[in-house]
Parts: C-alpha cells; structure tokens; sequence
C-alpha cells in the first residue's frame, strides 16, 4: 500500500467521533439501567472533546467539516446523554407522575438550550472567550454529579439542569481555558 492510509487531517476527526461513540454508547448504557458506566463515558468525551481541538490546532488541519462534527458530536455526548441519564437515573423513579414530567421538560430543557448554545458558538465564531457556559462543562458537571446520585438529594439534579441549562444560552463571557 502506496502513502500514509491516515491523512492528518483526519485525526482530529478521529477524537472526535470517539466523543460521539461515548456518548452514544452512554445513551445505551442508560437504557440498561448502567448509569455510572454511562456517566463515566461521558467524562471520557470531555478529554476526547478536549483532544480533538488541540490536535486539529497542533497539525494546522482546522476546518468546517471538523467544527460542525464536533458540534453534533458534543449535542449528543454533553446535551442528550447527560439529560437522558439525569432523567432516567434521578427524575424517573419519582413516584409522583406530576413530578417525571417536569423532570422530563426539564431533561428537554437542558438538551435544548445545549443545542442553541452550539449553533450560537458556530455562527459567532470568536476565539477569545466562549459566550456563555460550553455545554462540554454543562454536561461533563452534569455526570461528574451522578457519580455522587446517593449521596445527594434528588432535587439537586433538576436545579443544577435548569441553571445549567441557562447558564448556557446566557451572554456571559467565559474564559477560554488550555488553549
């Protein structure tokens, strides 16, 4: 075989659909009721998340291809997986009807503000600070909490989504750290 198979401007797509795989694989380990394991996949898409990026900025191969990969990429890793596993882990058992489907508007709530988030930070495209809180913390704080879900009162789960959730779509500037 003739070359080098992986271009280099492929790796930093590697990473980044090595985010998405964790996140996808977190929904699934959601779905059986492994909720730890799921949490811990999505902190593993934060390094992931982390990596792609620098790598992309180490080989000089940044594109538009790669920016929008990792956008959809971090909606479903760091927006529905932490809101699926929150709903699911926390707001679900509740006995109260009333109460799962706050839970669930709220789990929504979080998925959604996320993904405007994402599609502001694509269409403003600064590189000095970020507007608003990134969903990559949102939803990597969001697991980091499930890792502690017994010993933590249920209500916190919904707060911190809710506050979280509009953390992100808020015009607070936030400094861009480990460039």
């Amino acid at each position: 075989m003739k070359g080098n198979p992986i271009k280099a401007s492929m790796i930093p797509s590697i990473f980044t659909l090595a985010n998405l795989l964790c996140g996808f694989l977190a929904l699934i380990l959601v779905i059986e009721k492994y909720y730890t394991i799921a949490a811990a996949m999505i902190l593993l898409s934060v390094l992931l998340d982390s990596l792609d990026g620098k790598v992309a900025r180490r080989l000089s191969v940044s594109s538009d291809f790669g920016k929008e990969l990792d956008s959809l990429s971090d909606l479903v890793s760091f927006g529905v997986a932490p809101a699926i596993l929150t709903y699911q882990a926390i707001l679900y058992p509740l006995q109260s009807d009333y109460v799962k489907y706050i839970g669930l508007s709220i789990a929504a709530f979080f998925a959604l503000c996320g993904a405007v988030r994402l599609a502001r930070f694509n269409m403003l495209n600064i590189t000095t600070h970020f507007v608003g809180v990134p969903i990559t913390f949102a939803g990597g704080l969001l697991a980091l909490l499930m890792l502690f879900r017994n010993m933590l009162p249920w209500y916190i789960y919904p707060v911190s989504m809710v506050i979280l959730a509009f953390l992100m779509v808020s015009t607070f500037k936030v400094a861009k750290l480990g460039k």
